[in-house]
């Protein structure tokens, strides 16, 4: 028989991250956005829950449970739920982190990840999108050039999450002798801050998701040893990467939809016009209908594309579906969420503008989560 109901285990981590983002995140989201800047004290809560370091492995000071993007998508949603910028606030170094969990040698872990099972919040980075219009992830400009004992990288990034804070970045590159456009020839370095060639550019405000403070790198010949590539001979899986971020972006979408829906219903039915309530009309009623039919048809696409990604296989279709078709129905729902409101959608008494934002920039985004 097949069961769609979560674990025992996924529940209890769904639970813990339903009670987190209602409590805390919620809580602090409009200060967020304000003042363009995610409060330490909620980072410092967050990750105490361990939501990173609960997969590394034990040998490099994690909890050394194994890797559910599953799990990664339920948590997704519940912390989506309470406030999307929040959310990719405290999990920004997820994806640098699960990416060495997965691909990354033995060694390299060792080196790289016990920082991030400390006890304080600890930032390193993915480097992926770059300064382009229509940005495509499969046509990278930024190379790596073989270099004696090591590689030269040369490119620019941006909107790279927490990169003036961020102690090490994972810099996705394209061979330089590779042709530009698709999976193959891509490869990863992790890359230090401090590193000579390596300038962190001023940052870049976005429309939504304030909390989490973007920036750019200039990479102008940085000297990168054989050591540091992720992958070695075997190859960098730049597919599973991707893959990885957009389920995990397009997770975070669906519970950003529930919370604009579980916002809205409430409201409908409690605002009174021409002498019943808003949610009694017709046009109302039809349009939180189509909201709730699309925030569990998007539930479902992020499943199958977490469930592919959990069982090893080739997941590039499935996120890529999820993500394309979750991105544009979340913008449909928020955009709903601030008709019902009327007025009220664009006042920032209510939440649903800043979720309308967020909803936007999240679905221009690529390599910032990870499930």
């Amino acid at each position: 028989m097949i069961s769609f109901e979560p674990t025992e285990e996924q529940a209890l981590v769904r639970d813990t991250a339903r009670e987190f983002a209602a409590e805390v995140l919620r809580t602090r989201a409009r200060d967020a956005d304000e003042e363009s800047a995610a409060p330490a004290d909620v980072l410092r809560a967050a990750w105490e829950l361990g939501l990173i370091a609960s997969q590394v492995p034990e040998s490099c000071g994690g909890g050394g449970a194994p890797r559910s993007p599953l799990t990664g998508a339920l948590l997704l949603e519940e912390l989506g739920a309470g406030d999307a910028g929040l959310a990719l606030a405290t999990l920004a170094p997820a994806l640098f982190a699960m990416t060495l969990v997965e691909q990354a040698s033995v060694k390299q872990q060792q080196r790289f990840l016990p920082q991030l099972c400390g006890r304080d919040f600890h930032v390193a980075s993915v480097a992926l999108v770059e300064p382009q219009p229509a940005f495509d992830p499969l046509a990278l400009a930024t190379t790596a050039e073989p270099r004696g004992d090591g590689f030269l990288l040369r490119g620019r990034k941006s909107f790279v999450p927490f990169a003036a804070d961020a102690s090490h970045f994972l810099v996705v590159a394209r061979g330089a002798d590779e042709p530009r456009g698709g999976f193959a020839g891509a490869c990863a370095f992790v890359v230090p801050r401090d590193a000579s060639g390596l300038t962190v550019t001023a940052a870049e405000p976005t429309l939504g998701l304030r909390a989490v403070p973007f920036a750019g790198l200039e990479l102008d010949g940085v000297e990168v040893p054989h050591e540091d590539r992720i992958g070695g001979p075997r190859g960098f899986d730049y597919a599973r990467l991707l893959a990885t971020s957009r389920t995990a972006l397009a997770a975070t979408l669906v519970g950003l939809s529930r919370a604009v829906l579980e916002y809205a219903i409430p409201y409908a039915k409690e605002r009174v016009a021409f002498g019943e309530a808003i949610a009694r009309k017709q046009a109302i009623a039809f349009m939180l209908s189509d909201m709730a039919i699309e925030t569990d048809a998007m539930r479902w696409m992020v499943w199958k594309a977490a469930s592919e990604l959990e069982q090893g296989r080739d997941a590039t279709r499935a996120a890529h579906l999820a993500r394309s078709y979750v991105a544009e129905q979340a913008m449909k729902i928020a955009d709903n969420g601030i008709q019902v409101l009327g007025g009220h959608g664009f006042i920032r008494e209510h939440p649903v503008e800043m979720w309308y934002r967020h909803a936007r920039t999240l679905g221009v985004l690529e390599g910032t989560a990870a499930v």
